[in-house]
């Protein structure tokens, strides 16, 4: 391979790069703007936005490469995940903002350590993706069980098995951004946005409960 050839990957990669991680950073301050405006949200409008959230997720799986159309959705997916979220967000803020902060600066190292860790990986690791798919179906079943059977420590052992997990999706998602084109931008970035909001989540029940 010729040098021009080389430095002209490498900067193909840095721009598929910054364009996902601007979409990341535009997506969590959608977020952040939903959460503080679903702050004083009751619980049957929380929850009627976090299932559109989750619809507008899923709409993004067809619509990736419909130009505007995708990015609206990725904005709307961040407002609507945001205003459901809002009122725990709130309430955690209420009872110590510092829970917050410590959350989102966790996650912000988390996630860097992890996807500086797989965007450096040069071996293809999509193959974590199935595994990590069980293993969620499987956090999710237990997480369901916890809710009808007490258990010493459920709730924390809970959000470190969440950690474990999407610290995995973490690593394959910047491990897949490594080989991807400006037409797998908007995907990437949800995934990771996802990441992002369920690793701070997890951090959030952690450090909460450290308070009670």
């Amino acid at each position: 391979m010729s040098f021009a050839a080389s430095a002209g990957t490498d900067v193909g990669e840095t721009g598929v790069f910054g364009q996902v991680m601007g979409l990341v950073a535009a997506t969590v301050g959608v977020f952040t703007l939903g959460a503080y405006l679903g702050r004083h949200l009751g619980g049957g409008a929380s929850l009627i936005c976090f299932i559109l959230g989750f619809v507008c997720t899923f709409g993004l799986s067809y619509a990736r490469n419909a130009g505007g159309a995708a990015f609206g959705l990725l904005a709307a997916t961040g407002l609507f995940l945001g205003l459901g979220l809002g009122g725990g967000i709130y309430a955690y803020t209420s009872a110590d903002p510092g829970v917050v902060w410590q959350a989102g600066a966790a996650t912000a190292l988390f996630v860097a350590g992890l996807g500086s860790i797989g965007y450096m990986t040069r071996t293809d690791l999509s193959g974590g993706y199935r595994v990590l798919f069980f293993l969620l179906l499987a956090l999710i079943v237990y997480g369901l069980i916890t809710l009808f059977v007490s258990m010493p420590g459920g709730n924390v052992i809970y959000a470190l098995l969440g950690l474990g997990i999407f610290g995995g999706y973490t690593l394959l998602d910047f491990n897949r951004l490594r080989a991807a084109g400006t037409g797998d931008a908007v995907s990437i970035a949800t995934g990771i946005f996802l990441d992002v909001l369920n690793v701070f989540t997890f951090f959030l029940q952690l450090f909460g409960r450290g308070r009670d």
